[in-house]
């Protein structure tokens, strides 16, 4: 791949809803994240999502919804995000740099905010490679801790590698001035790969139907309906197999005019952005 022809020149752009990237951290060849510059007049719900994009060559935009990574007190907008060599915005996006600018329409939206769920005990965050966006706001949010007495995160990925934004966001979680005493205690992590060895493997969905999250964490299992509640963030396939365990142990989906016990984000981002 050529990267001069596909790198924007983004200093140079005059666009409206612009904003300033102003970090970027590779991760792995595949993922990497962003920082931006915040509107003064966006005000969003941990776990929302916008539409972010570049201008392609002709300055039409190119927009897909990208989840909220930062949670919604940071003073910047954070995203995470895949990069695809042929896709026509991340083989873009891949290569923005502190001080380029992006599109950002500020007029968030999505179904994995607290509102869209009945009040509970404990609540799990479950999702896949990019999809952990939404989860790395709502997991500093204050009000998570606030509303539930245990919070669970499962994330799967197929390489170690690509767990490591999700690892260091939980770990500096304890040290966080506004959150860390909130989390202690109340935070349960579980990291698990499909492809490299690892010391807890599986998808999702057979550490959840086999029971083997409960026993690894020492939790009662499976979920209970009048206590679990949970926000699902993956593929499309992901999605609909989550989705009819939970079912199956009595859970229903909720949305924004009707809370029920969990919640899934259509607009997750997939492999052809």
């Amino acid at each position: 791949m050529n990267d001069t022809a596909t790198k924007p020149d983004a200093r140079s752009l005059v666009m409206p809803d612009a904003q300033t990237v102003t970090a970027v951290t590779h991760w792995t060849d595949r993922l990497f994240s962003f920082r931006v510059t915040r509107p003064q007049s966006l005000r969003f719900r941990s776990g929302e999502f916008v539409m972010i994009g570049l201008p392609d060559e002709r300055g039409k935009p190119i927009l897909r919804a990208y989840s909220i990574a930062s949670p919604n007190w940071d003073e910047e907008l954070e995203f995470y995000s895949i990069k695809v060599p042929d896709g026509p915005l991340t083989s873009r996006l891949q290569h923005i740099e502190p001080g380029d600018q992006i599109i950002l329409r500020p007029k968030p939206v999505g179904t994995l905010v607290h509102d869209a769920l009945l009040p509970g005990k404990r609540l799990w965050f479950l999702a896949t490679g990019t999809g952990i966006a939404p989860f790395a706001s709502l997991m500093r949010d204050p009000e998570t801790y606030e509303k539930y007495d245990q919070v669970i995160m499962m994330h799967t990925c197929r390489e170690v590698a690509e767990l490591e934004y999700g690892r260091q966001l939980v770990e500096n979680l304890c040290n966080d001035e506004l959150i860390g005493e909130m989390v202690e205690g109340k935070l349960l992590y579980y990291p698990t790969t499909t492809r490299e060895p690892f010391h807890h493997m599986g998808r999702v969905t057979d550490n959840l139907a086999s029971g083997k999250v409960f026993a690894d964490l020492g939790l009662e299992g499976p979920m209970n309906p009048a206590t679990d509640r949970a926000m699902i963030c993956g593929s499309l396939a992901f999605n609909i197999d989550v989705k009819a365990i939970l079912e199956g142990w009595g859970l229903r989906e909720g949305a924004n005019s009707e809370p029920r016990e969990f919640v899934v984000e259509k607009a997750f981002v997939g492999d052809g952005i």
